[in-house]
């Protein structure tokens, strides 16, 4: 699995132009979920994900976790993340996850999150197309990859 987190003042994402979930300080986090993902990966992630001390202390120093701030988390599917750009001009996405799996992977993700971090989780939707609205702060944007490739 992986997963691009951005620290952010405010977020939100639309469908079709109605937004379906906003947020305040927290963080913005893009998952893509890959061929062979099983449950030690949505645990990784989400525990990275709790656990980053990406904000800012007193002192300036980033040594707060969104947890130690109580901030929101907006989670968006993104099977893009995986895609392998080495060859060639289009983006081959053949370690992505087949769509049906990615769905239940996914919600079980949103779940463990949840379930780790009650009312604070909020999702856009699975495999719509989606405007995301983001203030990054910092900014500052962590790579996350369950397998540890980064």
């Amino acid at each position: 699995m992986r997963a691009v987190i951005q620290r952010v003042s405010s977020a939100s994402v639309a469908i079709d132009g109605q937004v379906r979930a906003s947020i305040g300080k927290g963080l913005v986090c893009l998952a893509g979920l890959e061929k062979d993902d099983a449950q030690p990966d949505l645990d990784y992630i989400a525990n990275k994900i709790l656990s980053l001390r990406i904000f800012d202390d007193e002192k300036g120093f980033m040594n707060k976790s969104v947890s130690d701030l109580n901030g929101e988390i907006l989670l968006i599917s993104q099977f893009t993340l995986l895609g392998d750009a080495r060859k060639g001009r289009r983006p081959s996405f053949t370690a992505a996850e087949s769509p049906d799996t990615a769905r239940e992977m996914f919600d079980c993700f949103v779940k463990k999150m949840t379930g780790l971090y009650p009312e604070k989780v909020k999702t856009g939707v699975f495999k719509a197309m989606m405007d995301i609205s983001l203030v990054n702060e910092g900014p500052v944007t962590v790579l996350l990859d369950s397998r540890r490739l980064f």
